[in-house]
């Protein structure tokens, strides 16, 4: 089997045009830069990955991995209990490491937050300030995506005003086509959304499966989820791109998992996991300039890792 090295942080930074990031995974991939969370660490409070510890490098994998999609201290609270760390003893060790900026931003918004009225979702004091700096300094270090947020947002809000007419969001083509908004992914498919509308405060909204209710209903969504879902289906039309040409070569895929394919293929040493990768990770004519890796391993059954 072989699945795609963090396809959605790739495809995400080459969708936004995160021109750092793009150099990040291009000189991890050629064994000259260091791994990518102690990188989003070390972007997000401005010190040098070579100084990020094994603590701090956690807490850049939660980053990475949960505040890529515009989530804030609610997304790092779920990325923590994934992850099996305890938010009140990481905050008493990552409240000193935080810069003074970000933790009185962060002390303002609680303040606020609690004005509302609104959820802390009964973190502490200290710990929501921790997550919540943990967001503005991903935030700030990864100026392009952030701001693709509400590129993506705005321009999807002024094609379901304006029927029939295509607009672009870097990479993007966003139409809506009668009761249909589609988002055009560089792949030449689209991503389509029944029945849009945008209410007078700007939210978007469209029918669709509540994946709790499981009902047909109104669905909102917003600029960070927007890009979830292409960044998603880019990572799909990445893998799908590249199947015939692994089957051509002589491996069965058996399935597919995310973004990995586990395949059979003859007891033969041409046969191995280094050029299955090889061939999942070909960058496909419309993804020029997107820094691709996969990697896997050989067994008898199929397993995780």
């Amino acid at each position: 089997m072989s699945d795609l090295a963090n396809i959605e942080g790739r495809d995400a930074a080459w969708l936004a045009g995160e021109a750092w990031k793009l150099r990040a995974f291009e000189a991890y991939d050629a064994g000259t830069g260091p791994d990518l969370y102690k990188v989003a660490y070390a972007k997000a409070f401005g010190i040098k990955p070579e100084d990020v510890d094994k603590f701090m490098r956690q807490i850049g994998k939660v980053m990475e991995l949960m505040l890529q999609y515009e989530g804030g201290v609610g997304a790092y609270l779920t990325g923590a209990l994934t992850y099996g760390i305890d938010l009140e003893e990481m905050a008493e060790r990552a409240y000193g490491l935080l810069p003074v900026d970000l933790r009185t931003e962060a002390e303002g918004f609680l303040q606020w937050t609690r004005d509302q009225k609104r959820n802390t979702f009964g973190l502490s004091d200290r710990a929501f300030i921790v997550c919540d700096a943990f967001k503005r300094g991903w935030r700030n270090g990864h100026p392009a995506i952030a701001g693709y947020w509400k590129e993506l947002a705005d321009t999807v809000r002024e094609a379901i005003g304006h029927p029939g007419v295509t607009l672009t969001a870097r990479k993007l083509k966003v139409r809506r086509d009668g009761a249909w908004l589609r988002i055009g992914l560089p792949s030449g498919r689209a991503l389509c959304y029944p029945a849009p509308e945008v209410a007078l405060d700007g939210t978007i909204s469209y029918m669709g499966v509540n994946q709790y209710s499981r009902k047909w209903q109104r669905l909102k969504t917003y600029g960070g989820k927007l890009f979830e879902n292409v960044c998603q289906a880019v990572a799909r039309d990445v893998m799908a791109h590249n199947m015939p040409a692994i089957e051509a070569a002589g491996y069965q895929i058996v399935l597919t998992v995310h973004d990995e394919v586990v395949t059979e293929a003859p007891d033969s040493p041409e046969f191995n996991a280094d050029h299955l990768g090889r061939l999942l990770a070909a960058t496909p004519p419309w993804a020029r300039g997107m820094p691709l890796a996969a990697g896997g391993f050989e067994a008898t059954r199929y397993r995780k890792e």
